[in-house]
């Protein structure tokens, strides 16, 4: 029985490739991807990322994205126009946190609370700094280093063993 639907199955085959439809099949002619490299059982979830555009970090646990987040707060709040959205962010960043830590999953990993007036504090002294925009470029200067004389080790060392 399956020998007579294998037959019918591959008189379908040929006919079809007679009449010309697997012709213009998108990537006909190139190789296979991945073919001959060593097998990866999380293949899917890789080639899901890359063709999604999405970031690697979402396949971290909670606690290990929530320690990133925390690492990328002076980055982030570079840009806010105001106080208050700077206090925003740290606020919802820190609600976030406080769930995780009431109800944690995954590795324990140590993840405190962002303090809101450090980060508003380095906000305020980045926004102060003058910015400096120089459009000619002058040559730098290289000053050398000044050279300080270096101890001989070896007469202490042979003084030591006498």
């Amino acid at each position: 029985m399956t020998e007579a639907w294998e037959a019918s199955v591959e008189a379908k085959i040929r006919g079809a490739v007679q009449r010309g439809e697997f012709d213009d099949l998108p990537g006909m002619g190139k190789p296979i991807p991945g073919r001959g490299a060593p097998y990866d059982e999380s293949w899917w979830i890789k080639s899901f990322l890359e063709r999604e555009a999405l970031p690697s970090d979402l396949l971290l646990p909670t606690s290990l994205q929530l320690r990133r987040r925390v690492e990328q707060v002076p980055d982030e709040v570079r840009d806010l126009p105001t106080e208050q959205s700077v206090r925003d962010f740290v606020g919802q960043l820190n609600a976030q946190i406080v769930a995780w830590l009431r109800n944690p999953d995954g590795p324990r990993v140590a993840v405190r609370p962002v303090n809101t007036e450090d980060v508003v504090r380095r906000w305020r002294a980045e926004r102060a700094r003058p910015k400096i925009t120089s459009t000619v470029s002058e040559p730098a200067t290289v000053v050398a280093p000044s050279r300080r004389r270096r101890r001989n080790w070896w007469p202490l060392w042979r003084r030591r063993r006498d």
